[in-house]
């Protein structure tokens, strides 16, 4: 990701190798680098001359031993006993990661979704410039949001080339989105964030990456489901369910003889002359093959 500026001396780190240009960076360290950058950030505002490699570390949420070594990248080692100069970092960061200049950003699709992405004061700060707002309903056209008419999809390709544009964000209807990336892709944009809840196909040398706030919500309610010890141990459909008790015990009697059941699958063929069933017994108590399970169900 190189910018084509000169890098600045960095303090010296007694023989460590030095990063060169062609070497570039591992894609794990460019996607934390806006990490460190934040926490950087948040450290200059206060003010604050240098900062440990610990500290920047826990600020950022990573080990310092994956801090330095990011850092390394950068030609960036720091001093023994004082730490990392705060501003410097941000420098060096903010250039490595194109920030030091103006990159114009097309939004496409001023749905909720785009209106909040246009009104985002982060992007101004960081380096971006919404250059344009599209959307393909002509009602759209000409309404203002974020200070910006919105402007029809006829005018995407002019738009991209008056406005040197290589960035564009995608927050349509999912159905949409890839004759959108076309389009951009065709226009000579050759980055592309994707908000739309789909998969896009681009040709080798454009960057697509993609936030699906749907998805976020379910990891999260997955390790919610996990703090709260509320594991679904049975695919069984709420009928067999019900069939394994009554009211609002059923649904537990029903996990309980599932895992019974998996318990005795594992031990057939170990069991007791006790542990195969009688001719009387229940058939939802039954295994998959007429056995009782090892452990009974309360």
């Amino acid at each position: 990701m190189a910018t084509g500026r000169p890098t600045p001396a960095t303090p010296s780190s007694g023989g460590a190798p030095r990063r060169t240009r062609g070497r570039g960076i591992p894609d794990a360290t460019v996607a934390r680098l806006p990490l460190y950058l934040r926490a950087l950030t948040a450290l200059s505002e206060r003010s604050v001359p240098t900062v440990s490699s610990e500290e920047l570390a826990a600020a950022a949420g990573v080990n310092s031993a994956k801090l330095r070594k990011d850092f390394s990248y950068l030609g960036s080692y720091g001093t023994r006993g004082v730490g990392y100069d705060v501003e410097y970092l941000v420098y060096q960061i903010s250039r490595e990661l194109g920030l030091t200049q103006d990159w114009p950003v097309v939004i496409v699709g001023i749905g909720n979704l785009g209106h909040a992405l246009a009104n985002y004061g982060g992007f101004a700060s960081r380096g971006f410039r919404v250059a344009a707002l599209l959307d393909a309903d002509p009602a759209l056209a000409g309404q203002i949001a974020a200070g910006l008419p919105v402007r029809h999809m006829d005018e995407l390709e002019e738009i991209i080339r008056a406005e040197h544009v290589s960035i564009g964000v995608i927050t349509t209807p999912p159905g949409a989105a890839q004759q959108v990336c076309d389009r951009l892709v065709a226009a000579g944009v050759t980055s592309i964030l994707n908000f739309a809840p789909t998969v896009l196909s681009v040709p080798a040398g454009v960057d697509v990456r993609k936030v699906d706030l749907s998805i976020e919500l379910q990891i999260l309610a997955f390790h919610e489901q996990r703090k709260s010890g509320e594991e679904h141990l049975t695919d069984e459909p709420p009928a067999v369910v019900s069939r394994a008790g009554a009211g609002a015990t059923g649904g537990a009697k029903a996990v309980a003889a599932a895992a019974a059941r998996a318990v005795s699958r594992r031990t057939r063929g170990k069991a007791t002359p006790t542990a195969s069933a009688p001719s009387d017994a229940p058939a939802a108590d039954r295994g998959e093959d007429g056995e009782l399970p090892a452990v009974m169900p309360a």
